[in-house]
């Protein structure tokens, strides 16, 4: 395989045809998929936000609209685009139709300020960025400016505003560095000819943290269209997601965990409904869960904490909820032991990385397994090994760093040749920096036991 973006390591063809033959990957772009959802499922709900109700034969056009937009405005293919926005459509509009346009969509944390993302400007070139106008009280805008001022490659700011509210923006404007500003609504265009290109491109780009401790640095992932096609579809299997099913998106976006373990992209796969939160509030997530029927959604242990702490105040009736995914950070036994009996449904522990390892339980797993594992592997063909400091893989039960390598595990991180001769092995497998412990059955666990909060 040979991607399209410069600095992104491919995958060894061996490993490419072995995907291939085992059904992993199927050559379809996501927006691709989008097109066969949205025929397939089209009167129904893909997206709620509020009173907001967007299915998917709506979703769909308004993606070829909105990439058509794009476009006019001078996108072209193998361009990123940062992607800075709250959990609301225009979320999931944006990031498809910058696919559909040929655009690389960056995920960014809505959180990140100017240091950390005119640095991944920087990495990347990204000739454009999608962020609301203000957002909590930070000026997104203003900031999107500054970083424009600083350098030759961000020319192209598309503001989103709320409905209802104005844009100080107006109509199309440049500044005086030559920056375009152009309001996301107003990329509402005829669509033209679809783009001809392979499912090996790069989708997207996922931010990692980093293992080594640096921060003057981004780290990102550079995620295929077939690779996380894959996963998505694999862990929505996993999980029995149908038509049926209600995913509730309460942690942000753009967290791969939101995104496709099964999240946004795994429900739509299956055409289920996915309902926006932008409010992280206990409360506002279990009347959501009571409003919409929501059946699946997914915490981190903290959230979990809080969830269940606000349950008795809020009295929601949760009794349409039957998995809550936990991922994002260790999690207490005694936390996990109050998910399944205060909200009523099965828990099923997550472990997932941006760079693409997924393990699970499963719900034939016995209690103990999830109350004490992270679960094991998505895949079938995820090769994981622990191992100590000289590299050497130690007994099931002993703690050593998680190695990974498989369908959905890119070979390398964007534009980081110096680090990736760190991280990874010779031989391809990621130096994770996790220290972990396998169970001989196959289940990973922290290295020490988390403790329970006080």
């Amino acid at each position: 395989m040979s991607p399209t973006l410069d600095g992104c390591a491919p995958w060894p063809e061996e490993y490419v045809d072995h995907y291939w033959a085992a059904g992993h990957w199927r050559g379809a772009s996501l927006d691709n998929l989008l097109r066969g959802w949205a025929l397939q499922y089209g009167p129904r709900t893909a997206l709620v936000h509020g009173d907001t109700r967007i299915t998917y034969a709506a979703l769909n056009r308004r993606v070829g609209r909105t990439a058509a937009g794009f476009r006019l405005r001078g996108l072209r293919p193998g361009q990123r685009v940062v992607v800075q926005m709250p959990n609301v459509p225009e979320f999931v509009i944006t990031v498809f139709a910058l696919m559909r346009a040929g655009a690389v969509p960056v995920f960014c944390p809505l959180p990140l300020r100017a240091p950390e993302v005119s640095r991944i400007v920087r990495l990347t070139q990204a000739v454009g960025y999608v962020g609301p106008s203000t957002y909590r009280g930070f000026d997104h805008i203003a900031m999107a400016s500054a970083i424009a001022a600083e350098g030759p490659f961000l020319r192209r700011v598309f503001p989103f505003e709320e409905p209802g509210t104005a844009s100080p923006y107006g109509g199309f404007t440049t500044d005086t560095s030559g920056c375009h500003y152009f309001p996301l609504a107003s990329l509402d265009s005829p669509p033209d000819q679809p783009l001809v290109r392979g499912a090996d491109q790069v989708a997207l780009l996922l931010r990692a943290a980093r293992a080594d401790g640096a921060r003057d640095a981004p780290l990102l992932v550079p995620r295929t269209h077939d690779d996380y096609a894959y996963q998505a579809r694999a862990a929505a299997e996993l999980v029995s997601l149908t038509e049926d099913d209600v995913y509730l998106a309460a942690l942000p976006a753009e967290h791969n965990l939101t995104f496709g373990c099964p999240g946004i992209i795994g429900t739509l796969t299956v055409g289920g409904s996915v309902v926006l939160l932008d409010d992280p509030d206990p409360a506002a997530c279990l009347a959501a869960v009571e409003r919409e029927g929501v059946t699946v959604t997914s915490v981190t242990p903290a959230g979990a904490r809080l969830w269940l702490d606000a349950l008795p105040d809020v009295g929601a009736d949760l009794s349409t909820l039957r998995l809550v995914q936990c991922g994002g950070g260790p999690l207490p036994r005694a936390t996990a032991e109050r998910i399944a009996a205060e909200l009523g449904c099965r828990l099923q522990r997550v472990f997932d990385l941006p760079e693409g390892l997924v393990t699970l339980t499963r719900p034939a797993d016995p209690q103990e397994t999830v109350l004490t594992t992270r679960g094991r592997a998505l895949s079938p063909d995820d090769e994981i090994r622990i191992v100590d400091a000289e590299g050497a893989d130690v007994p099931d039960g002993e703690p050593g760093e998680l190695l990974v390598r498989g369908p959905y595990a890119p070979r390398g991180h964007y534009r980081a040749p110096d680090h990736n001769a760190r991280a990874f092995t010779v031989d391809g497998f990621l130096r994770t920096g996790e220290r972990a412990r396998r169970t001989p059955d196959g289940n990973l666990m922290p290295a020490d036991p988390p403790a329970d909060p006080l």
